[in-house]
């Protein structure tokens, strides 16, 4: 079994490994970053148990989960996670998902990260259809998902349990032709 690893201009985006777990726990346990998410903050074992997980994963056959490490190239430093879902073989369709430490924002990496999972997904994979989902809150998440060429089909009510809170998700998508025309 080789190891994934999609290079983007300043970003490696590779499977995780058990070393990273000191990086991972660092953003999972921050109350800010996983706000907006379905889990966390992560004690060191859930932050654990997450990477084992991950690793079983890539061990699949044919793959459909591919969490990734999002390491910042110059550096060589984890930065945060991302993943690409594939949630329907036959209609060629997957998710997309990022996750980045407090001390990564603003400087652009989540909306690389989106472009060069779309692009894994899309030439790699030969997805047809890739979508994402953002809190209506999570205005830079929105951002990202717009630069990287995805567009808004719709607003998802009370779909996801955050703490003990009913949120909504906005749902984004891009297809396959849509994509090609920019890449």
């Amino acid at each position: 079994m080789s190891s994934l690893s999609l290079t983007t201009d300043r970003l490696v985006l590779r499977d995780f490994k058990m070393s990273d777990l000191p990086r991972v726990h660092g953003y999972a346990s921050d109350p800010e970053v996983v706000r907006f998410m379905e889990w966390g903050p992560n004690t060191v074992d859930e932050s654990r148990d997450f990477i084992r997980m991950t690793i079983a994963l890539q061990k699949d056959n044919p793959r459909r989960h591919f969490d990734l490490a999002i390491v910042k190239k110059a550096e060589n430093c984890l930065v945060g996670g991302c993943g690409l879902y594939v949630t329907s073989p036959h209609n060629r369709e997957a998710f997309i998902g990022y996750c980045l430490s407090r001390d990564s924002w603003g400087q652009g990496y989540a909306t690389e990260t989106a472009k060069g999972l779309l692009s894994f997904g899309f030439s790699q994979l030969r997805l047809h259809r890739i979508f994402a989902t953002c809190d209506p809150a999570n205005l830079a998440s929105a951002r990202v998902l717009e630069k990287s060429g995805m567009q808004l089909e719709g607003r998802l009510r009370e779909n996801k349990l955050i703490g003990k809170k009913w949120r909504d998700s906005l749902l984004y998508s891009i297809l396959e032709h849509e994509w090609k025309l920019n890449n």
